[in-house]
């Protein structure tokens, strides 16, 4: 396969599973996450690096570096795929399991008796 597509692939999927890992690391309820981010700000108390728990815009950017930097020393060997890949299909799955996933439809009625 020509290089620059496997660039394009591997930066589509890189992209998807830092959002992933960001969004596990600030906002998820899993709770060995949950416990960490508790803890983290127990640590840094009221200081500025209280933020990282939860802030994604704060996050992101060392998930990226750091994702970015395996695969260019890995040169995206297959564990880089096989966990790049998990963390972007199953933020994929949950993208659709909430959009597949039907409001109620209850109906209001209201009646007039005036």
């Amino acid at each position: 396969m020509p290089r620059d597509v496997v660039v394009a692939a591997a930066a589509s999927v890189g992209v998807v599973a830092a959002a992933r890992l960001t969004r596990l690391v600030t906002k998820d309820h899993w709770p060995p996450m949950a416990w960490a981010r508790r803890k983290y700000v127990e640590v840094t108390g009221d200081s500025e690096w209280s933020v990282l728990a939860e802030c994604p815009f704060c996050v992101a950017p060392y998930v990226v570096a750091a994702d970015l930097a395996w695969a260019v020393n890995s040169d995206l060997d297959k564990k880089w795929w096989m966990v790049n890949g998990w963390l972007a299909a199953s933020y994929a799955a949950s993208w659709i399991v909430v959009r597949d996933d039907v409001p109620d439809q209850t109906i209001n009625l209201k009646t007039v008796d005036d």
